[in-house]
């Protein structure tokens, strides 16, 4: 089934959305959470400020959809991975691929999310969102999963995989941008910290079935 092509609506809506979503998270990133207004970002992003609050609540939500397109990005890699692969495997390379540089992907983006986690460290609402979206991202995480198993599983297993490996991720994240270790590291650390959380679920050891 062919999925309907956004309208030009649609689509001017969410180059705003991500626009601002972007001008948030590098003033975030450079002066701080704490030195950085609604006003701020919407000037950035060459929007007023009543379009700002249309898109969102406060100043700390304007990241999560940038936050968001990370997740859907190794989601995206995940599903397309190849089949021979158990489910660990294949989460733990869709991992190190969603966080590789390249040229869609350019290791200024990587350093971006850095300035933002370590912001998030000293703002209680900027931190709230980059849960929030954790937690989101395991909830959409699990239906992957259990599509890439091909048969019928235990749901407190499935949920057990997809709260390991979004933890990985999240840690992995996390420690990384505590560091000053370079963009490729955050690959690495991704696809370690999930391995060694996957290692003790026996969910899912042999190699997923072809479509």
């Amino acid at each position: 089934m062919t999925t309907p092509r956004p309208s030009l609506t649609e689509r001017r809506k969410a180059a705003t959305l991500n626009e601002i979503s972007l001008a948030a998270a590098q003033l975030f990133a450079h002066q701080g959470a704490e030195s950085t207004t609604a006003e701020d970002i919407a000037r950035s992003a060459g929007v007023s400020l009543r379009t700002f609050y249309r898109y969102f609540r406060t100043k700390e939500d304007a990241v999560a959809p940038l936050l968001a397109n990370g997740v859907q990005h190794w989601l995206d890699e995940l599903t397309a991975g190849p089949g021979e692969l158990t489910v660990p495997q294949a989460l733990e390379r869709s991992a190190g691929l969603a966080l590789t540089p390249a040229p869609e992907r350019p290791a200024a983006a990587l350093e971006l999310m850095r300035g933002i986690l370590r912001a998030a460290q000293h703002d209680p609402d900027l931190l709230a969102v980059w849960h929030r979206v954790h937690h989101d991202s395991e909830l959409e995480l699990a239906p992957v999963l259990a599509e890439l198993a091909g048969t019928d599983v235990d749901p407190l297993e499935l949920r057990l995989v997809a709260a390991a490996a979004n933890t990985g991720m999240r840690v992995a994240m996390e420690s990384w941008a505590a560091s000053e270790a370079p963009p490729e590291a955050a690959a690495e650390l991704a696809a370690r910290c999930i391995r060694e959380l996957t290692a003790g679920l026996h969910l899912w050891t042999t190699a997923r079935p072809s479509n």
